[in-house]
Parts: C-alpha cells; structure tokens; sequence
C-alpha cells in the first residue's frame, strides 16, 4: 500500500541551489532559462542524495500542528489574491525547503525567523523547529487557501468550491512498475509575483532525475488554473515515466456497493478518469477499488486532455456533512503542443480506507526512459467543478453492477451484469423507435445480453444494460457507447468487472 498523504513526505528531505542565491541578504540573477540550464546540467552529475529529515520532528503530530501558525502580519503580499504562508515542519513534512523571493530578475533568500510563528502556550506546547515544510496561498482576507505545496513534490489546490481533495506531484517515477517507486523532491522554491498570479519555479531532485518546473497560478471565477512547464533530465533509466501526475482516493461508489462497510453510500475524492484522445475521442473510465494492484494503460497520440473527476456533486449521495466529498475538485490537465505518443496510464491499488491515496493517472511517453534523456512539457491544469469539457455527446452520469439475470429469476452463474445512465441533451426527444443502439465490446468475457432504453419519467436519460459472463478472474474490460446511424450519441465507457 502507498500511503501518500502523510508518510512520503516524511521520509524525504531537500536540498539546496548553491550558484544560484547569494549570500543571506544579496540578491542573484535569476531567470526560467537559468534555473533550467542548472537543472539539466545538474542532472548530469552525481547524485549526492537528499539530506535526512529532521529527527526532531517525529515529536510533532497532528495536535501539535495545530498549535503552530503562522502570523498572519506576516503574510507575503496581504493584499493580493495570493498572500503567502508557510508550514512549520512536522512528521508529516519533516524535511525543511530553501524559499527565495524574485523581484525584477533578482533573488533573494527568505530566510525563518521564530518571529514569523505563533505556538499556542501551555502544558506540552509544540517545540517550534528551525525551517519551513512549504507554503500555501491565501484568499483575499486571509480566511482560507486556496493552493499549498508541501512535502516532497506533491502540491494541491481548493477548485472553485473551497475544497481540498485530490493532489498533483511534478513527476512520477516507477509508480506500479513492479520497481520500488521513487519519490523525487522539490528542493527548492523562488516566489514572483505579478499582477493576478503568482509564479512559482522549483528545483525537482532525485536518485533519478533533476528537473526545473514553473508554476503560474491564478485564482479564478471557475477554480483554480496553473500554466506549467517543465524541463527534466534522467540520470538512470526509469521503468515507468510519469508527467503531470495526479494521485486520489477511491474506496467505493455506486458501481462497487459491496465494499461499503462504513455508514456512508459513497467515499471517494474522485470518481472517474476522463480522456480527450488525440482524436477526439471523449472516454469516461470510473475508478475501482481492485482485489490487486491494476495497471491500465491507453495508448493515445497527441492526448488533448485527461484528468480525474469528481463528477457526482450530489451531498445525498455521500451524506458526509464533515468533509463533503461532493465538494471535491476536478483536475483536469490539458497538453500544450504535440505531446506525441504514449499513454494515459492508471494505477489502482486496493484501500480499506479513505486515508489512503490509492490511485495515480499520468502521462506515460512511448519511448523508453534511459539514462541521459531530457525532456520537456507544457501544459495547463484546472481545478474546477463543472466538466472540463462543454458540448460533445451524453456523459455516464452512474455506474451500477450486480448479479446478472432477470430480477425475480435464478441468477446467471459466473456473471455480472453493468447498468450505466447516459445524460445528455442529444438524447432528448428519442424513443425506442429512434434506431438507438448500444455498441459493446468486451476481451475476457462474452456478451450475453446488451440493451439500451430512455429512462421513464427522467430528461434526456438513456440506461445501458449488459449482462457478461466472466471468463476466469478477471477483469473483464468493456467498453460501451450509444450510436444512431453512424454517429455516437455518448462519450465511450470503459469499465472493469471481476
């Protein structure tokens, strides 16, 4: 089990640029193609390994965490939308990171200070240690957050409903390989701030890799955007290379009701994986909760978007009034220029919880990753909470699963059987009579029954019944769609069944 929220960031520590920032107080050149050309020549040498995590820090739970803060006097930029905090260190981000300040092509270091703290007093009050774990970015106010980079390379934002959930990481280095996965970190921060947006460059290290990344993030109407791009070199050969990581959790939904052993109907920060493919094509594939480790791979060219989406917002469906679930973000990535082939991979691992991130999806490149490659991506990504994507055919709106057969009747033995409900305008008006017809195909299994009807009684609804039978354990993967004529009426669902 890859437990990401708190442990990983324990076990990592940072390092520093040293030609890269003068001394405490002095100001340095600085530019996005420096700290690119340092990055990759860094790559080049030898890895010297990140310094331990301080020890110190086991001391510091999750209580103790609690009783640090921040000055809010102190906030970089108060009257902006993207005032600056930083985090204290902890067992859950033990490590310290370097914190430059670029103002006109110059940096300087952030240097901590105690007096940049408060620690409530009282009996066991937290010892304060030396050093920030990383930083967030506040609402104008200072009330909330709505961005915060902390602990090895992972980072988050709130979307538009002002929820965290689900995360991001600069790369992803051997996840669900069979290899040990790595864990490079961002070392290093430089902070810009111009207008509307705050620019955030960061030095990524690794046994592996050493790259730089750029981060222009604004706070929208619609969510959150960051306009990243990334340059990055290989010092050894990676078995699985992962650009613009998303990690989450899934535990279980409607599609998997059988392992809902909480109160709750649902408990999931995302539900589904979303691709544009180079084509057009609009897939929805729903996340599971696997028996094992499952690696899905879906070979694309030139992929215009994917990411993972929380696309039921019903509260009823959750009925979790501490966390609203329904209020998780959307991360959707879009690719910036041709991003060329590979594949949309998806990593799912078994959970018995919801403190556990137990799935990643990312961008797999096709040609293998050795030692001396450098490469380079640009791409947007958006926090949000509608669909990335406008227009196009109906979604599949739910996913249920069960014992195959007629209700009332003996069920089907080594069977299951898949209802999806397809939503959309372009369904409307359209009867049994309308030449509708369901598109169905399936490896590892057989079909033995396929249809699809509207829904009585609910707006532009149509419902996918399939009964499979299921050829040894599994999966089986299916992969449905509605057509009239030769023209598809809904986005293309894939589905594993065990």
């Amino acid at each position: 089990m890859i437990t990401r929220r708190h442990a990983v960031a324990a076990m990592l520590a940072s390092g520093v640029l040293p030609c890269m920032a003068s001394a405490a107080g002095e100001g340095a050149d600085f530019s996005w193609d420096r700290l690119k050309s340092f990055a990759l020549a860094r790559a080049h040498g030898r890895f010297a390994g990140l310094p331990p995590a301080n020890p110190a820090a086991a001391a510091i739970d999750y209580d103790d965490v609690g009783r640090i803060a921040y000055r809010g006097d102190r906030t970089l930029w108060p009257a902006s939308t993207h005032g600056v905090r930083f985090f204290p260190l902890s067992r859950y981000a033990a490590s310290p990171i370097a914190i430059s300040i670029v103002e006109k092509g110059r940096a300087r270091p952030f240097d901590f200070s105690p007096d940049l703290f408060a620690v409530t007093p009282g009996p066991g009050a937290p010892r304060l240690l030396p050093g920030f774990s990383g930083f967030r970015l506040m609402a104008p106010g200072g009330k909330s957050d709505w961005l915060a980079f902390q602990g090895a390379a992972y980072f988050r934002a709130a979307g538009a409903l002002d929820q965290y959930g689900l995360s991001a990481r600069g790369l992803a280095i051997d996840t669900g390989s069979g290899k040990a996965e790595e864990f490079p970190a961002f070392t290093r921060f430089w902070l810009e701030p111009a207008g509307d947006a705050l620019t955030v460059y960061a030095l990524l290290e690794g046994k592996s890799v050493t790259g730089a990344w750029r981060f222009v993030n604004r706070h929208v109407a619609g969510g959150v955007t960051q306009d990243v791009s990334c340059a990055f070199a290989l010092r050894a050969d990676v078995a699985r290379l992962g650009v613009a990581p998303l990690t989450s959790m899934f535990w279980y939904g409607e599609g998997n009701r059988s392992q809902a052993v909480d109160w709750r109907p649902e408990v999931h920060d995302s539900d589904g994986l979303q691709m544009l493919t180079g084509t057009g094509e609009r897939i929805w594939r729903p996340l599971g909760n696997p028996p094992r480790a499952i690696t899905s791979s879906f070979a694309d060219s030139g992929p215009k978007g994917f990411g993972l989406l929380q696309r039921d917002r019903a509260f009823d469906h959750y009925q979790d009034d501490g966390v609203f679930y329904e209020k998780r973000p959307s991360l959707w990535i879009e690719p910036q220029g041709d991003w060329g082939k590979g594949a949309v991979t998806l990593y799912e691992i078994p959970t018995h919880s919801e403190t556990d991130d137990n799935v990643v999806a990312f961008w797999t490149p096709a040609a293998p990753a050795r030692a001396g490659a450098t490469y380079s991506f640009d791409y947007r990504m958006r926090w949000i909470a509608s669909e990335p994507l406008v227009g196009g055919g109906a979604r599949a709106t739910d996913c249920w699963t069960g014992r195959a057969g007629r209700p009332g009747q003996t069920p089907i033995a080594n069977a299951s059987k898949l209802v999806a409900d397809f939503v959309g305008p372009g369904l409307g008006g359209l009867s049994r009579t309308s030449g509708v017809e369901a598109v169905v195909n399936i490896t590892h299994g057989r079909v033995l029954s396929a249809a699809a009807y509207p829904v009585a009684g609910a707006s532009n609804c149509w419902r996918l019944m399939v009964d499979v039978a299921l050829d040894g354990p599994g999966p089986v993967e299916l992969r449905a769609f509605l057509r009239r004529g030769t023209g598809a009426l809904t986005e293309t669902l894939l589905y594993q069944l065990f």
